[in-house]
């Protein structure tokens, strides 16, 4: 995993955005990617620099970080990525359970052949990714994977929300990538979800999704004894503001 913030603070696509935007964007990406660990102290003065834009964008972008819990503003003391609340994971997965479920149902009734092709392009590439020890990229294509799906069964708007709801889990996440035969095992559950998408078997396709999430929180304990200082046992560490 990079933990140095990548060289080009934008991407193309976000050239285009407001210089609050695409701050907000590019340090929300970072911070969900594990470029910007738990602690790390956050400074916009530094960070208008390095987009060359002014203070007041910046702000705003780590307000709204903030907001959303992943950036802590202490008063006299600074700001500061936030920890990861342990307390969100359980809610986050539940909340993930239920949608996902509902949309590989739905999947599973509609798809056609070209869009098991799509799938199964997508986990060519994350095989390549497993080849190279590429966890960026494995993320990268898991979040490819899951949006598809919500685009396949119909309601691709589906997708949107869950992502705001696994936010934090996203982060946890990005640690149990580097342990052994995690990603290889990602790429199998993904397989059993697809060839129970392409045999048209909602009901097999469920439970295939089911077991795939239900392997992401038992490593939760492995993962928080290896990096202790990046978890916080309250469900919202930021204090009053």
């Amino acid at each position: 995993m990079n933990h140095q913030a990548p060289p080009n603070p934008v991407t193309e696509a976000e050239n285009g955005l407001s210089a609050s935007r695409r701050v907000y964007l590019c340090l929300r990406r970072r911070i969900v990617e594990m470029d910007m660990l738990p602690g790390t102290r956050v400074v916009e003065r530094d960070i208008a620099e390095e987009f060359g834009t002014s203070r007041t964008p910046v702000h705003e972008a780590v307000q709204r970080l903030a907001d959303e819990g992943l950036i802590e503003i202490v008063p006299r003391s600074g700001t500061f990525v936030s920890r990861i609340p342990l307390d969100a994971l359980d809610e986050a997965n539940l909340v993930r359970h239920a949608l996902e479920t509902a949309i590989i149902e739905k999947a599973a009734e509609r798809v056609g052949p070209d869009d098991v092709a799509r799938l199964r392009a997508i986990l060519a590439e994350q095989e390549a990714a497993i080849t190279a020890n590429d966890f960026g990229t494995f993320h990268r294509t898991d979040e490819r994977f899951h949006a598809l799906l919500a685009e396949l069964s119909g309601y691709p708007g589906v997708w949107p929300i869950i992502q705001q709801a696994k936010t934090q889990m996203d982060r946890y996440r990005q640690l149990t990538l580097p342990l052994e035969g995690r990603m290889a095992g990602v790429l199998e559950e993904h397989r059993s979800v697809v060839d129970a998408i392409e045999a048209r078997d909602p009901a097999r396709a469920v439970a295939a999704m089911r077991e795939h999430l239900d392997h992401v929180m038992p490593v939760l304990e492995i993962t928080r004894k290896l990096r202790p200082e990046f978890f916080t046992t309250h469900l919202d560490a930021r204090p009053a503001r």
